[in-house]
């Protein structure tokens, strides 16, 4: 199966959330084809959550699990340190009371 580029899954995944009414943004522009995605959930009460795409090992699928939570001066540091390992990172923001990130729903993984 054909995977998307980088670029297009960001864009969709932005459009999902602005019909959601969920705020995001693109706070780091990675590389348009294979550029990894990290997405941070901005709860805005000084703490913060960051997702990672990863492969489950037991059934082999795309799934997105938590890298670091914590307060956002912590979420932003390991953020930080993967970009450091990575410059072609992408980095998404996503500022939601709620918690909502619609990372769960079908066609996101």
């Amino acid at each position: 199966m054909a995977r998307l580029t980088s670029d297009i899954w960001v864009s969709a995944y932005l459009a999902r959330l602005r019909l959601a009414d969920i705020p995001a943004f693109v706070v780091t522009r990675g590389d348009a084809t294979a550029g990894a995605v990290l997405v941070k959930l901005n709860t805005l009460d000084g703490q913060a959550r960051v997702y990672q795409r990863s492969f489950d090992l037991m059934s082999g699928e795309r799934v997105w699990m938590v890298l670091a939570e914590g307060p956002e001066p912590e979420v932003d540091e390991a953020i930080a340190r993967q970009r450091g390992f990575d410059p072609d990172l992408w980095v998404i923001e996503v500022e939601d009371r709620q918690g909502r990130h619609l990372l769960d729903e079908p066609g996101l993984s």
